[in-house]
């Protein structure tokens, strides 16, 4: 029974651990049956999973019959209907997905029905908890300085991670980051370090923890062991455009973010022409959700609800992001970035505990950029990922693509409007080699803001890239990303508002 390889839960516990299940079973099983949002910690199991499995055959050996299993139908027409999962419902659900046992259709109608129905709290809480138990986590008790992570929903020119990371770290507060690519044409953080020659943007987990206690910080691409089902519903949730169903977005976020050892989490909830949430009332839904969710599971949330009407800093592409990233943190960068990085480190350091009030919090902030210690640490990070830039010390050896065209304006006026997400299309187009591979050095720079005024001909940004072939059809991006008019516009508050 010890050497069992199933593809179940639990499976790891007994063929990593050694364990006996009949000296388990009891203690494991049932502990956790009656008692859905205890944490792994407090029953003694450290970054292994628990077997739902084993859960039911301990429940059959104590009442004598294992509990009813309702159809995948009943379940599609209880929540079609409206009505509420029950937590074993949800952990069947879940354990179905995971061991492959739903039908494709059937799970397409449920996930298209939680769509149109959705799920309360406590179900979203118990469906976050129950797909954290579908795979390995990462106990960071050892650890004695706070851990909090945080999570975009993605944005063009995003870079905040990077720079809050190193900020978080140089506070004494520990940032673990996992991060998957969520949107086709948003630049992953992870895609953004690949740009640095050597660094490793998978890690394994006992690395990435080793990483979090020796630097404090830790960037990398998403393990599939974390939270294995949620993969499996994000790729139907993609093939059935149900994307944006709030519930299920909440759950795959607290559920890969806590089972990484985060203790508390700020959210950047983005949208705007740059996101995949179009509407400002669903993204104050969704900081809603989730913020309300991670406090059914025990777990201390703060959202900021953020523009993302055009580019956040002045450019867009893999390397130039980190390049600007690091510029923030020798203490350049634009007026955007600096308001949201200031709001998004001050929420980080007080769930953290580490700043008393929001004053101490902003002069911690800035402290750690005007002393270095912030640049310091993201050099760290990426040394310690096995980065080896020269560049990222000497911005002037920065690999420059051999071209640069500018984008002039067609007439005199201000900036009314800039899709980003016509920006971010141009730039993975331009980024796009004969090869079908990814230069990683190409993009735009210098983007004029909402707000500023031009006159005809003047560069509304620079394209900077070393092949020709997709610069006609990127440049059709880029000039019909840019709207102007003659009266000045007022330019949108980066923040929106603040749920906790």
């Amino acid at each position: 029974m010890s050497n069992q390889s199933g593809t179940g839960r639990g499976s790891k516990i007994f063929a990593n651990k050694k364990l006996d299940i009949f000296d388990n079973i009891y203690t494991v099983g049932i502990y956790r049956y009656y008692a859905p949002f205890v944490r792994r910690k407090d029953i003694g199991e450290q970054r292994t999973c628990i077997s739902r499995r084993i859960n039911n055959m301990a429940t059959k050996r104590t009442t004598g019959k294992a509990p009813l299993k309702p159809s995948y139908a009943y379940l599609i027409e209880k929540k079609r209907d409206g009505h509420e999962f029950t937590e074993d419902e949800v952990r069947n659900i879940v354990d179905s997905i995971l061991d492959d046992e739903m039908p494709d259709f059937q799970m397409a109608a449920l996930i298209m029905a939680i769509f149109f129905k959705d799920m309360a709290a406590q179900e979203t809480a118990v469906f976050a908890d129950e797909m954290i138990l579908t795979g390995e986590t990462i106990e960071l008790s050892d650890i004695s300085r706070p851990k909090v992570a945080k999570y975009s929903t993605g944005g063009v020119g995003d870079k905040t991670s990077l720079i809050l990371s190193a900020i978080g770290a140089a506070c004494g507060v520990v940032v673990p980051g996992m991060s998957s690519a969520d949107e086709d044409f948003v630049i992953t953080v992870h895609n953004k370090l690949s740009s640095i020659p050597g660094l490793k943007t998978k890690l394994p987990l006992d690395a990435f923890h080793k990483q979090l206690a020796t630097v404090g910080c830790a960037i990398c691409e998403h393990d599939d062991s974390i939270a294995p089902v949620d993969a499996k519903i994000f790729k139907m949730r993609h093939d059935t455009a149900t994307i944006p169903s709030l519930p299920l977005i909440t759950a795959s976020v607290l559920s890969k973010k806590f089972a990484v050892g985060s203790d508390g989490l700020v959210v950047d909830v983005k949208w705007g022409n740059g996101s995949f949430l179009r509407d400002i009332e669903q993204a104050k839904q969704l900081a809603r959700t989730i913020t309300r969710v991670a406090r059914v599971m025990k777990h201390r949330c703060v959202a900021l609800v953020t523009d993302m009407n055009q580019p956040l800093g002045n450019c867009v592409g893999m390397g130039l992001e980190v390049m600007e990233a690091l510029e923030f943190l020798r203490g350049g960068g634009s007026e955007d970035m600096k308001d949201l990085v200031l709001k998004l480190g001050m929420e980080i350091l007080r769930l953290a505990g580490v700043a008393g009030s929001t004053l101490s919090a902003k002069q911690s902030v800035e402290r750690v950029i005007e002393d270095g210690s912030a640049y310091k640490k993201l050099l760290e990070m990426v040394k310690a990922q096995g980065g080896s830039a020269s560049w990222l010390e000497d911005p002037t050896k920065y690999p420059m693509p051999k071209h640069t065209r500018k984008l002039p304006a067609p007439k005199r006026g201000y900036v009314h409007n800039i899709n980003a997400g016509q920006i971010a299309r141009g730039v993975q187009i331009l980024s796009t080699m004969k090869n079908g591979k990814t230069d990683p050095y190409v993009g735009v720079t210098e983007i004029k803001k909402v707000g500023t005024q031009v006159k005809q001909g003047e560069p509304l940004l620079v394209i900077h890239y070393n092949d020709e072939t997709n610069l006609d059809a990127a440049m059709d991006y880029f000039r019909n990303a840019y709207r102007l008019a003659p009266p000045r516009p007022t330019p949108p508050p980066i923040v929106v508002e603040r749920v906790a």
